[in-house]
């Protein structure tokens, strides 16, 4: 076998020697109501934001950028204050 390539097969063979579930493991693990799968996470928004496409020139964007993280938000409250 070529040395690049790993052994993927399971060294595991006795069922007494599984590993312990823990309450994290349950944490983690997927939610099934019924035959439905529960998602997990941020709960929806009653207000979600919607992706859009635009165009902006260059040196525009890069000025947005250049002031850090959060410049995104930043924009979008600029925005909000300039709407009609």
């Amino acid at each position: 076998m070529p040395a690049n390539k790993r052994n993927t097969r399971s060294t595991w063979a006795d069922p007494d020697d599984a590993p312990e579930l823990t309450d994290e493991f349950f944490d983690r693990a997927a939610l099934y109501h019924g035959d439905k799968l529960v998602r997990r996470g941020r709960p929806k928004s009653a207000n979600p934001k919607v992706a859009v496409s635009l165009r902006l020139p260059s040196e525009v964007l890069a000025r947005w950028k250049a002031t850090g993280a959060g410049w995104q938000t930043r924009m979008v409250e600029s925005l909000r204050l300039h709407a009609p």
